[in-house]
């Protein structure tokens, strides 16, 4: 009866839309590990638990191991064969043998590569290497300068570890090694990095059970205080690093929320009504909770944001319900309050919880139900569509493309005890969309008046060259001016001569 999650998929038998409903319901059995072991699944992990995604992945390793011993030891007799029959050869060979010989050394050094980073890395040798060198010289990463909250968070742990005694001298000589370990293995994959993260504690976590014999409520304590020990120091090496394409997810999934800001509550079928006072402080509170999971550090921090804005929705449905809410409510409410919410980095914070936060955590108990809940919310976000909605694909391309909103609440249909800022933003967002209209009919006339002023421009100008090639224009040369009257030139003109003044005697 368990489904898998791979990759967190979620169509639509497993996530769909019930038409008697209207509502995103979710088989609770489809947030299980698809193993059938009973813990809770996680899409990082294909579907699979903590567990079971460890045994699955060494079982490939071990494969993937047994393949490069194979071919190491092909290549070993190889080797030996050519080592065997250069020896027959001349002394005028041995030129060529020996670059043979390079070439061989080379191929086996590329070759085993693989085997030894493998062996190396977990073995109990080299452990034992690196405690002797840690004894003989304190370890860069301890030694380094430590921020405000790193050293309250060392004071914290070491006041902790008094309370153990014996075991608590050795947690701390495990704690020291294992971030001195980190430290040199930077250069590996974030993959790799968590994976030696999850053996650590699981080694711990074992030794505090079986060699120290710790009771499993200390156990469990002592290895919350591990995790924050640990993960307050190597944070900012593993939050959301530049070798993986976290900050791309992230910044898609800003988008496509910021794309959906116009899905309302109706249409997820949310059971909230916020215009309770109480039931709209709940949402609030809700939201607050699911961004401030980004400030934290340890990953069980991030988890218990996320656990209390669960329980902030589940008050919520069942204060507007009167009555306890259930997960079928709860599923539509956490997805309607990250689309209102868009939490920062989001995808980051869940792969970062999901790499190095204690396994156990995830597998059972409610901080591993409200985050696999989370990681369904996210996914469903992811490929939201017309039908998940029940709109029509016009609609719901036209509300993706902001050329128009879901009709508002009119004014006259609000309830009394509605707030005057509640009614003045649906009165807003009205208005908006009617300008909106009327900016599209404008830019639409605008439009087009230009082109008919194109084509009259155009018209008017075949006009004139048509009468301009039908009645050319004769342009006559200038005829002679005439002299003009007081001109000194006078032989032709039949004018009497200037008069002259005359003197008269008084």
């Amino acid at each position: 009866i368990f489904l898998s999650l791979t990759p967190f998929s979620l169509n639509r038998k497993k996530m769909n839309l019930k038409s008697e409903r209207r509502g995103i319901h979710v088989d609770q059995s489809e947030l299980l590990c698809k193993k059938g072991c009973g813990y809770y699944g996680n899409p990082a992990w294909q579907g699979f638990c903590s567990k079971c995604w460890r045994e699955e992945y060494h079982k490939a390793r071990q494969k993937q191991i047994q393949e490069d011993w194979e071919l190491a030891e092909r290549l070993q007799r190889e080797e030996e064969e050519a080592y065997a029959s250069s020896q027959s050869t001349q002394g005028a060979q041995s030129l060529t043998f020996s670059k043979f010989e390079e070439k061989k050394t080379n191929e086996k050094t590329r070759k085993v590569t693989t085997v030894k980073k493998f062996f190396t890395a977990s073995s109990r040798t080299g452990a034992k290497k690196a405690e002797i060198q840690e004894a003989k010289a304190p370890s860069p990463s301890i030694n380094r300068q430590a921020s405000i909250e790193t050293d309250r968070v060392s004071k914290e742990f070491y006041e902790f570890l008094k309370t153990y005694h014996k075991p608590g001298q050795d947690i701390y000589k495990q704690c020291k090694l294992f971030l001195d370990t980190m430290n040199h293995k930077r250069d590996l994959s974030i993959e790799e990095q968590s994976e030696c993260a999850q053996d650590f504690y699981q080694n711990v976590a074992e030794k505090l059970q079986t060699r120290w014999k710790v009771p499993p409520e200390k156990v469990e304590k002592a290895m919350d205080q591990i995790e924050k020990y640990i993960m307050t120091r190597q944070y900012k090496y593993v939050f959301c690093p530049e070798t993986t394409d976290d900050e791309k997810k992230d910044l898609a999934v800003q988008k496509r929320i910021r794309a959906l800001h116009w899905v309302t509550p109706q249409m997820l079928c949310v059971p909230v009504n916020e215009e309770i006072p109480e039931v709209s402080d709940m949402v609030v509170k809700a939201i607050t909770d699911i961004i401030e999971m980004d400030s934290k550090r340890v990953p069980r921090d991030k988890l218990a944001c996320i656990t209390k804005c669960s329980k902030h929705i589940f008050n919520a449905i069942k204060i507007t319900k009167n009555e306890p809410a259930s997960a079928d409510d709860f599923l539509p409410t956490l997805i309607y309050i990250v689309l209102k919410g868009n939490p920062p980095r989001l995808q980051s914070n869940i792969q970062y919880i999901t790499r190095f936060c204690n396994p156990s955590r995830l597998m059972t108990g409610e901080d591993g139900y409200y985050f696999t809940n989370l990681c369904c919310a996210v996914a469903f976000i992811e490929k939201l569509d017309a039908q998940s909605l029940n709109l029509s694909q016009e609609d719901f391309d036209r509300f993706m493309t902001g050329q128009t909103s879901p009709k508002k609440q009119e004014s006259d249909s609000f309830s009394p005890d509605v707030c005057l800022g509640v009614k003045q933003m649906y009165k807003n967002l009205d208005l908006l969309s009617q300008l909106n209209e009327r900016q599209e009919r404008i830019v639409n006339e605008a439009k087009k008046l230009e082109k008919d002023l194109i084509d009259w421009t155009e018209g008017i100008t075949k006009e004139v060259q048509d009468i301009v090639e039908k009645y050319p224009l004769e342009i006559k040369p200038k005829s002679q001016a005439l002299a003009a009257i007081d001109s000194e030139n006078v032989e032709n003109d039949k004018l009497p001569p200037p008069l002259q003044p005359q003197v008269y005697a008084g």
